[in-house]
């Protein structure tokens, strides 16, 4: 996770029309949609690491990461797994859509960015490859070291595995579940390496047991991004508390039972948001007064303590009022 400041995303309200490209498979289980702008036009930029919100036409948002080249401006890529209890996010992408669809999709945002470091390891299970793919290109484009442990259920379920081979610089540990079992994460996590970054993207099971080995570590030594919350997060914590609207001096009330950005939507506040659930970053709100009460999978210890941004979709308050720049 960036250790700078997150700060919200410019352009977050602005919707993009997009064309697919193509859309093919490229493991099992597994497609990947090339999108460009409906009307021939360049797409925002973005940094590896990024994400977008698509809009599919059953009315279904979900966020995907890019994982093209980012010094591509005519057209973006995403990896979609085809979920096995899909809510109608893939399960709609991978059955109804093909080349020519249109679709709607937010500007990039990034809460995934790659620092600078001396070395990197990436942890990558599944579909996690995705936002680690452009890392990977940019980091062998300028002669840095890395080293890339991949894991999926079989070989065929692993996408991209043909690109990443071509990349110059790195190292790849290739680990199918058939094959090789679960990855050796004691191998590679033994102790903190000073100078070198982790990142890690993937199922909650192989998070949680990266997080356990570096539990003892600095504070931003792992970076790490989930696709769905975390077990141990608490969406909603007991006791009402106070929210003060600056730029109108308004106050409401966020009782126990309600999430805050629910309570700040029926006040007429327009934040918007997607996940609801603490991932995606996009209900991302400055804090002027009080301490929040984080509850999300998005900010690093440093951003925690600095208490100056909260996402309302699962954060609370620890002070009895919180105020907030809305």
């Amino acid at each position: 996770m960036n250790q700078a400041a997150i700060i919200p995303a410019k352009n977050a309200d602005e919707q993009l029309s997009l064309r697919i490209e193509r859309c093919v498979s490229v493991a099992d289980g597994v497609v990947a949609l090339t999108l460009a702008k409906a009307d021939g036009g360049p797409l925002p930029g973005w940094s590896p690491g990024a994400h977008i919100d698509l809009i599919l036409p059953n009315g279904v948002t979900r966020q995907y990461s890019l994982c093209g080249d980012p010094a591509d401006t005519s057209r973006w890529r995403i990896g979609v797994l085809l979920a096995p209890a899909s809510r109608g996010g893939s399960s709609y992408i991978h059955s109804e859509l093909r080349a020519g669809d249109r679709l709607v999709a937010s500007h990039p945002r990034n809460n995934f960015p790659l620092d600078p470091a001396e070395r990197y390891l990436f942890i990558a299970g599944g579909i996690g490859i995705t936002p680690i793919l452009p890392m990977l290109a940019e980091l062998s484009a300028r002669g840095a070291e890395w080293h890339l442990l991949y894991g999926g259920r079989t070989a065929r379920s692993m996408a991209f595995t043909d690109e990443i081979a071509t990349l110059a610089g790195g190292t790849l540990e290739l680990c199918p579940e058939d094959e090789c079992g679960l990855l050796d994460l004691d191998a590679c996590l033994t102790a903190h390496e000073p100078g070198r970054a982790v990142y890690c993207c993937g199922p909650e099971p192989l998070i949680e047991a990266v997080e356990n080995r570096c539990a003892s570590w600095p504070s931003g030594a792992l970076r790490k991004e989930r696709f769905a919350p975390s077990e141990r997060q608490t969406p909603l914590d007991p006791g009402a508390f106070e929210v003060e609207l600056a730029r109108s001096g308004r106050r409401v009330v966020v009782p126990a039972d309600r999430s805050m950005l629910s309570v700040l939507e029926d006040a007429g506040c327009a934040i918007t948001n997607s996940c609801r659930a603490g991932i995606c970053g996009t209900c991302l709100v400055r804090v002027l007064a009080g301490i929040p009460e984080h509850n999300d999978d998005i900010l690093n210890d440093q951003q925690r303590e600095a208490g100056d941004v909260v996402l309302p979709c699962v954060s609370r308050s620890r002070t009895a009022t919180l105020v907030l720049d809305l």
